[in-house]
Formats: structure tokens, sequence, C-alpha cells
């Protein structure tokens, strides 16, 4: 079971409340927040609630200010516990939405999808049969991350909101419980 807590002030102040499983909403709970304690697991901390927004990745470790570490102008208003996977990390990724285009399987981290397969540019679809992976906009794990689980995304943009949105770069979520 995973476990984070979050203080309503930076540097672990304030009011706090702690979460060992998804919370879509922490308004009910806490005023603001402002820093958090990864006790264990890994967790997607978002800026809106209902898990939607900009998202960020954190493991076990203290975090006393977020806010300014990852240029925030919200705090976390959701967060979630990203479960423990064994075994293989498998995803097929396509040039196109609606797994149209060209094909490739990843089975281990791709620090640029353009330099790797020679493809002008980013995936615009994919299908995660194996593991938990962070996807990047840009290549070597830069710009915003969304994380995904196993299941099919046939069109980005209706993910993330925005035109045409294509994706550079991805690692696998490894050692999230020690």
């Amino acid at each position: 079971m995973g476990k984070i807590i979050f203080f309503e002030d930076r540097n672990f102040k304030g009011h706090s409340y702690e979460w060992t499983s998804d919370c879509s909403d922490m308004a009910p709970f806490l005023a603001r927040c402002h820093s958090c304690r990864v006790e264990s697991g890994c967790w997607m901390v978002y800026d809106r609630p209902n898990f939607m927004g900009n998202q960020y990745f954190v493991r076990r470790g203290e975090y006393a200010d977020y806010m300014s570490m990852w240029g925030m102008s919200e705090w976390v208003k959701s967060c979630r516990l990203i479960p423990m996977h064994r075994g293989p990390y498998r995803t097929r990724i396509y040039g196109r939405e609606n797994f149209m285009g060209q094909m490739m399987e990843i089975m281990d981290d791709c620090d640029s999808v353009t330099e790797r397969y020679h493809w002008s540019s980013g995936f615009m679809s994919c299908h995660v049969l194996d593991g938990h992976w962070l996807l990047y906009e840009m290549p070597h794990y830069k710009g915003r991350m969304w994380y995904f689980q196993p299941g099919e995304y046939r069109n980005f943009r209706e993910m993330v909101g925005t035109g045409s949105m294509r994706f550079m770069s991805m690692r696998r979520i490894l050692d999230c419980w020690y």
C-alpha cells in the first residue's frame, strides 16, 4: 500500500492529511497544499480535481516546496497511486490517431522516438499492453508528462484537451515499492 502526506504550508507545516489510495478532490480535506512527503509507492499528483490538469510524478521522498520546484501556479488538487507492476513492460505506439500509421513495439525507455525509429515526429496513439509508463511531449523526457496505465489510447487530443498532441519520449515506471 502506498502512503502520501500533504501539508497546507511549505516545509511540512500546517494542517496535514494522508492518503493511501486515489483522491479525486482534496478540497474537503485541505484548504491548500504546498508540500508533501511520499512515504511509500509512486504517485501522480494533479493541479486540478478529478485527475485533470498538469500531472507530476512523485516517489518516496520529501517535497518541501513543490510549487517552486515544478513551476506550478496551482497547488495539488488530486492524487493517484500508481499500482505495483512486476513483469514485462510493453507498449505499441502509432504515428497517427486510432492506431493508424507506422507502429513500433516498445519494451524499454525511449528518450527520442524521432532518433531511435527515424520518425519525422512523435506518436499520436498507443496501446499499453503491460506496465505503467510516463509519456513526455518532448524528446529526452522533457516538457509536460502524462501517466498511462494498461489500456488503449486512440486519441491523445481528447485526453489532454489540445490540438494535435504527439509524444516524443517515454519511460517505464520502475522501483516504486521499497
